[in-house]
């Protein structure tokens, strides 16, 4: 991938790896994650994809061993163990995330992604009828300001997670 490139958005409101770019992972059998992205550009896709099968194990695989996650309180999560806890927060609603990147820029191995998103649209059938997801009374959305790096295996992973980081949608 070039220097300080720009990838525009490829789909408006795209939520799984199927919807994404060209260069986007093949689908997988069913309860099988995707396969971690190879381009920035497909970061919040594949995160999509993996929090939509309510899998807290393929939602951390996303994240960089020394990666940040930044909640709406401001406190940084900074360990594994932290991270995955405040994505299961999110994860307990039972609501499908929804991703648009606005914007990708990379430099090197590392990527600035601007990303809005929005759990609970769609067809409401996020969850199972009931539970938590009853207590929220519409779609939760954000605009994430998040980086991601390029590991040594090539794939790429959140180095800081930012979902409230752009301000209101």
């Amino acid at each position: 991938m070039p220097h300080h490139s720009a990838q525009p958005a490829t789909s408006p409101t795209a939520t799984s790896p199927t919807a994404m770019s060209p260069s986007a992972p093949s689908p997988t059998a069913p309860g099988t994650p995707p396969a971690l992205p190879r381009t920035a550009h497909d970061v919040p896709y594949v995160f999509a994809a993996r929090f939509n099968a309510g899998d807290p194990d393929a939602v951390q695989e996303m994240y960089a061993p020394d990666a940040v996650f930044v909640p709406p309180d401001g406190v940084p999560a900074t360990t594994s163990e932290e991270i995955r806890r405040a994505n299961a927060a999110f994860l307990a609603l039972g609501l499908p995330i929804t991703v648009r990147p606005r914007q990708v820029r990379v430099a090197g191995d590392t990527a600035l992604l601007v990303v809005d998103w929005e759990l609970g649209a769609g067809d409401g059938e996020g969850g199972d009828g009931g539970g938590a997801h009853d207590a929220v009374a519409g779609p939760v959305r954000g605009t994430a300001t998040d980086v991601a790096r390029r590991g040594p295996d090539g794939c790429w992973r959140y180095l800081i997670d930012s979902p409230f980081g752009g301000g209101p949608a």
